[in-house]
């Protein structure tokens, strides 16, 4: 299956970010950003699954949580950042 990260400016927006998309019905897990995608050091992504990528971020959009960065997890686990 195929991933996606939603960064986060902070674990306090990862949350935010986490508990509106479980709300809406979609799947988030928290996590820590990954060194590699990781600018300032102290960020956390939301991971959600690729059939849900857009309406979370229309959700996301709607209740003024915007993402700082969006990633895909290729298959190989490195991560490229879509452009929205």
């Amino acid at each position: 299956m195929v991933y996606y990260l939603i960064v986060c400016r902070s674990l306090t927006y990862a949350q935010r970010t986490a508990a509106m998309l479980e709300r809406a019905g979609i799947t988030a897990h928290i996590l820590r950003s990954p060194r590699t995608i990781d600018r300032e050091g102290c960020s956390h992504s939301v991971k959600v699954s690729e059939r849900n990528l857009a309406n979370a971020l229309l959700i996301l959009n709607r209740a003024g949580l915007q993402p700082k960065r969006v990633y895909l997890i290729a298959g190989d686990g490195s991560y490229k950042e879509v452009l929205l």
